[in-house]
């Protein structure tokens, strides 16, 4: 069954709908309330150094194009497998679904909060995650149709907040307070780190880049005007709050985002913020069900997963992934982990590795300008190396800034260690004895390319299956 196409207002919902989610207006809140408004230097400074990452992978889409394996395929490439591996499986498999969860979480706690329900949180998850799975099984179109009405929505409605505090013309009292706490470059930039979840994901365009129309325009623009609309929303959300909410309120509040809405317009602005929230985690999770699923799929066309996660169902979709990633979801919210302690750390862990994997995106194109100077490419990062470089350099900087405590700093970095580690073990076994090629060759581009097609792996399963027969026919022979 041939896919429908789906256009840029659809590719820009899929990365806003996986940036802004309802972790990030409480990471906006938090930031603002700390230092003020200053904290929107801190964002832009976030957000540059997210718009060269998208830069950069919009060279590496442009050089090899509609992968839905994404910068997996690209590490293959450039790195080859071992890379690959840590990269996609720590920094985007385990990040995101764990991230995801914890999303659900927050939405069933908003629900509580909000209606006072009396049921459990873990009901509302539940409910909402069955819900996405079986709309996603049918398939991109359906994915893109959510998308489009989560994410606008969403973003009208943050807008609308925005300016109605900036204005100051909410129904909530006037607050008179400083506009800057703290200016001071050091206090600015222990912040950056935190702007930098405000950020994550515009990249989930590029998985689904085979099913959306002028890809080699609208995957890159889409991008990048994900990334640009959402900074300009945030923006008018901290103007707003500065006018409606105190500072040390705002940060010390476990929901700044529903405490401003009660702020600027009472009642209907807590209903207003729960819709917000509810808007969040259903384009959040959306996102991170697709977007994850066929990333999924297309490292398995790469023999980076098990050939499992190809299969598709009538609608196109890869519905192993989605089963999978929506059911380790279910799990985590039914048996409570979703609201522990640890698991908010487990969210700055993932940062780290999603750190690490857009360093390494800057890393392949500085990699493939080298080797292949002259191979055709529709889109490239300008100005040379400089961007690519500074990417690098930037992520590295954000990576060391993930939070301002010393000593929570110091335990994220030993448990990144431990899952790289894990994660190594994993990846040595996996492509030692099933992929059966070196750690750290590259694959060439052109290889890589074909394995997109649903037959290479078919082809070269059977030719290995010949190999084999007649070793076995010649060891008897003889």
């Amino acid at each position: 069954m041939e896919e429908k196409k789906i256009g840029l207002p659809s590719a820009i919902a899929t990365g806003v709908g996986l940036i802004v989610a309802t972790s990030c207006l409480m990471s906006l809140g938090q930031g603002a309330g700390s230092i003020g408004i200053t904290f929107i230097i801190a964002m832009v400074i976030a957000c540059v150094f997210n718009l060269i990452t998208a830069l950069s992978l919009a060279e590496l889409n442009a050089l090899m194009p509609n992968l839905t394996g994404g910068l997996a395929q690209y590490t293959l490439a450039a790195l080859g497998p071992f890379v690959s591996v840590i990269a996609m499986v720590g920094g985007y498999l385990v990040c995101n679904t764990i991230c995801g969860a914890v999303e659900c979480a927050m939405f069933g706690n908003t629900m509580n909060s909000v209606f006072k329900t009396g049921l459990p949180s873990s009901v509302f998850c539940v409910i909402l995650l069955v819900v996405l799975i079986i709309a996603n099984l049918y398939g991109i179109d359906m994915f893109a149709k959510i998308q489009d009405f989560v994410a606008y929505g969403l973003i009208f409605s943050l807008v609308i907040m925005g300016l109605i505090g900036m204005f100051k013309a909410g129904t909530g009292t006037v607050v008179n307070q400083p506009y800057v706490l703290s200016s001071s470059p050091k206090d600015i930039m222990s912040l950056v780190g935190l702007a930098f979840f405000l950020f994550l994901g515009c990249e989930f365009i590029i998985p689904i880049a085979p099913n959306v129309k002028n890809a080699r325009r609208n995957v890159p623009l889409g991008m990048v005007l994900s990334l640009l609309i959402v900074c300009g929303m945030e923006v008018l959300v901290i103007l707003g709050m500065h006018n409606y909410t105190k500072w040390d309120e705002l940060a010390s509040n476990t929901s700044p985002h529903v405490f401003y809405g009660v702020s600027l317009l009472g009642k209907a602005g807590e209903y207003w913020m729960a819709i917000v929230s509810i808007f969040a985690v259903v384009s959040t999770v959306n996102s991170v069900i697709s977007s994850l699923s066929y990333i999924c799929a297309g490292m398995a066309k790469i023999n980076l997963l098990p050939a499992v996660f190809e299969k598709r169902n009538k609608h196109g979709a890869p519905y192993v992934g989605i089963l999978m990633i929506g059911g380790l979801m279910i799990i985590i919210n039914a048996t409570g982990l979703s609201t522990t302690s640890q698991l908010s750390t487990m969210i700055l862990i993932g940062c780290v590795f999603w750190m690490a994997a857009y360093a390494i995106a800057s890393v392949d194109v500085l990699i493939f300008r080298k080797r292949l100077p002259k191979a055709p490419r529709t889109f490239k990062v300008p100005g040379g190396p400089v961007l690519p470089i500074l990417g690098i350099a930037g992520n590295i900087f954000m990576m060391y800034n993930i939070t301002a405590d010393p000593d929570a700093r110091r335990m994220i970095y030993i448990v990144v260690l431990i899952i790289f580690a894990a994660l190594a073990v994993y990846a040595t076994i996996w492509i030692k004895k099933v992929m059966q090629i070196p750690l750290f060759k590259p694959i060439p581009v052109h290889k890589v390319m074909a394995m997109e097609n649903d037959m290479y792996m078919v082809v070269r399963r059977k030719m290995r299956a010949g190999e084999t027969k007649k070793v076995t026919a010649e060891g008897s022979a003889s």
